[in-house]
């Protein structure tokens, strides 16, 4: 069997396997006896704790009849799979640097965010989130589908089992105007409601405090059970997924700089309402 990885592109290539099966109503066992493997190894596959070989990928593509630029993307990803580091990069890339953030949110124990200018993807209201397309270059389609899926994501916050999620947001997040007074004004309604759930810190780090670690832009750290920690960097034209230690060390420490510089959850809330006017 080939080794176990829980680097991001694994954890995609594994994530897009599943989908690609369960899209097309293809059973489990119907593809591993067309595959002739047992049943267990494909799950594993799928599960991210085996990594199957590019020409186990091409057959797994061919059987369920997926062409062109799908099949180049996958087959890309499984030759990426070994590698600690990820960079989604380009327009092809994208829906699986979404993938790969879908799975580490749903896989998770704790989140750690830090946003200096925006509200966190995981704490954004409908009409926020709008106000954020509106002014982005995607179709009315896509728009509404971003929508949907962001709303999607944040389940995780409500669940039985919800993820603990310590979000770091920069002063000025609560300022920027995105659509009229009332979009910010329920924004901000809506942090101090989830604020008091017991899984979410939110903290406010202040404007005008000089440089700090947070200033260079935002960043996530996902953190598992049993396994090594993934720190993302996400840009408006590509997404990092980091794996290695020194990479995700580096991150841990700037947010535990950001959380010494903080105010406290009770002072947070306290400015939270005052933004609110």
């Amino acid at each position: 069997m080939k080794p176990t990885s829980s680097g991001p592109a694994a954890r995609t290539l594994a994530a897009s396997l599943r989908e690609e099966r369960e899209g097309r109503k293809v059973g489990l066992r119907v593809l591993a006896d067309e595959l002739g493997i047992l049943p267990q190894l494909l799950s594993a596959w799928e599960k991210g704790h085996r990594l199957p070989s590019v020409e186990d990928v091409s057959a797994i593509l061919a059987l369920l009849g997926i062409r062109g630029e799908q099949r180049d993307r996958i087959r890309t990803l499984a030759r990426h799979a070994r590698e600690p580091n990820w960079l989604a990069s380009s327009n092809s890339d994208l829906p699986f640097a979404l993938t790969t953030r879908l799975d580490l949110e749903r896989t998770a124990t704790t989140i750690t965010t830090w946003s200096p200018l925006i509200i966190p993807g995981l704490l954004q209201t409908p009409d926020y989130i709008r106000s954020i397309m509106d002014k982005s270059a995607v179709s009315i389609e896509q728009a509404d589908k971003r929508l949907r899926v962001r709303l999607a994501r944040q389940r995780i916050l409500t669940r039985s089992d919800p993820v603990r999620f310590t979000a770091l947001l920069g002063e000025r997040s609560l300022h920027e105007n995105f659509g009229d007074t009332g979009v910010m004004s329920d924004q901000i309604d809506h942090l101090l409601a989830m604020s008091a759930r017991p899984n979410i810190s939110l903290r406010i780090v202040p404007a005008g405090i000089g440089y700090h670690p947070g200033l260079i832009g935002p960043f996530d750290i996902y953190e598992f059970p049993g396994s090594p920690p993934i720190a993302s960097i996400e840009h408006i034209y590509s997404t990092a997924f980091l794996h290695e230690e020194s990479q995700t060390t580096g991150h841990k420490r700037d947010a535990k700089v950001l959380r010494g510089l903080a105010l406290s959850e009770e002072a947070s809330q306290a400015l939270l309402r005052e933004a609110a006017g």
